[in-house]
């Protein structure tokens, strides 16, 4: 797995992969946890028809493009099963994240001729030499402005409606299990945020009992009231 935390993208994590392999990945956000969201969205992806999607989960955003056997008729079958994936933070909106994927998936293509590649017979991250494009790509469209405006530019160009993309939420399509595991972090999180509480409410509490001491404290009277 290609990982650097060198990055401020708000792109993610990002991978290409044939149905549940993936081929390529790299991550700018290692700490983020965002890899872990393709193995649960891979498997649900069908190719049955081409599909673009938002997953929304947390403050992020999955988006992905999924090719199908009718976008490459003349080339192997192998093709229709290849997802182009990343993680954003959803602040950063969607056109932005499809037009990086848009550009990822033409330079994957340029590189791995689809007529001539057999994409199921590859091993997991058998094209792992693309990570640092995917690197490049995800610095370049998150952070700068020539990037985000060529990201922007493409997805005009070659999605047409990107405001259409079909959007879920994550939580309606996991299992129990994979409830389960995308809530260990957020639990983790949130215990730390909870041991936090009690230390500062003990605090509260005993600054409190000082105050009604000496509201209860008369000089004049000395002692208490």
């Amino acid at each position: 797995m290609a990982a650097s935390s060198s990055s401020s993208s708000p792109l993610l994590y990002s991978c290409i992969a044939y149905r549940t392999t993936i081929l390529t990945e790299h991550t700018t956000s290692p700490s983020s946890g965002a890899s872990g969201l393709a193995s649960i969205i891979l498997p649900k992806i069908r190719h049955e028809s081409p599909e673009k999607l938002t997953y929304t989960h947390n403050q992020n955003f999955v988006h992905y493009i999924a090719d199908a056997p009718a976008d490459h008729p003349n080339a192997d079958p192998s093709a229709g099963g290849l997802t182009y994936l990343v993680v954003a933070r959803s602040d950063l909106g969607r056109r932005i994240p499809f037009g990086y994927l848009v550009e990822i998936k033409r330079r994957f293509l340029a590189e791995y001729d689809p007529h001539s590649t057999d994409f199921g017979t590859m091993p997991a991250y058998g094209a792992g030499k693309f990570n640092g494009q995917l690197k490049t790509l995800m610095v370049e469209y998150g952070t700068t402005r020539e990037g985000r405006a060529d990201a922007i530019s493409r997805a005009q160009d070659e999605i047409e409606n990107v405001r259409g993309v079909m959007t879920e939420n994550i939580e309606r399509v996991l299992e129990r299990g994979e409830r389960i595991e995308l809530l260990v972090d957020k639990t983790d999180r949130l215990g730390g945020n909870a041991q936090e509480f009690r230390i500062r409410s003990r605090g509260l509490r005993r600054r409190m009992w000082w105050k009604n001491v000496k509201v209860r404290y008369d000089p004049r009277m000395k002692g208490f009231c």
